[in-house]
């Protein structure tokens, strides 16, 4: 199952600075392979619970105001949780109060197979039983494993061109490296628009064999 993918780097993350500070969990992987020269590994995550919103229509602005709603309650769950990482939950049964939940970065796009969605990474300790179900039904929970990708990062802002030299970048080194796309590029963002450009995580992602 692909996952549902393309980053953020323009939008808010919780408790950013100018500085590159997001005071936000990162989702935990594997790490294969790297090449420290260029920025560029090779990872695994082996489980990724991702909460997904259509960027068609209003585009991204309208999706991640549906996500952010979604982890500031806006989901059926058994008690509120401060949005203070990590979140942990304990199995009591839904109810009509919503659950605020912290959020973990990367903030997540794609536009591939005809898709155009945003997606936000739950807390490491969700499985796709135990996250609170959206109160809006376009918003969707799904669960990705075993998701192989290699990965280049970059300073500066999410603009197609430096997108555009970043992704030639690691699809150079992976032909070199004799590595095998099975995925189109994913966009990765870290830091909101308050962080100075410089300072700003970026990534591309894509998935390999």
């Amino acid at each position: 199952m692909k996952l549902l993918l393309s980053m953020l780097g323009s939008l808010l993350l919780t408790g950013c600075s100018v500085f590159g500070q997001n005071n936000v969990d990162s989702a935990p992987y594997s790490l294969l392979k790297a090449d420290e020269a260029l920025k560029i590994e090779i990872r695994n995550y082996e489980s990724m619970v991702l909460v997904s919103a259509d960027m068609s229509g209003d585009g991204r602005n309208s999706a991640f105001r549906k996500l952010f709603r979604y982890i500031s309650g806006e989901n059926q769950g058994a008690k509120e949780i401060a949005m203070t990482a990590p979140v942990f939950m304990n199995g009591d049964q839904p109810s009509d109060q919503g659950t605020e939940i912290a959020m973990t970065a990367p903030v997540l796009m794609n536009n591939q197979d005809g898709k155009s969605m945003m997606s936000f990474v739950m807390p490491k300790d969700f499985t796709l039983q135990n996250t609170p179900k959206p109160n809006d039904p376009t918003v969707l929970v799904s669960e990705v494993k075993n998701y192989k990708v290699a990965t280049i990062q970059f300073s500066g802002t999410l603009s197609t061109g430096n997108v555009a030299e970043h992704t030639k970048i690691l699809q150079d080194w992976m032909k070199t490296a004799g590595y095998i796309a099975i995925s189109a590029p994913v966009e990765a963002g870290y830091n909101g628009p308050m962080t100075l450009p410089m300072l700003r995580r970026n990534e591309i992602l894509i998935q390999i064999q």
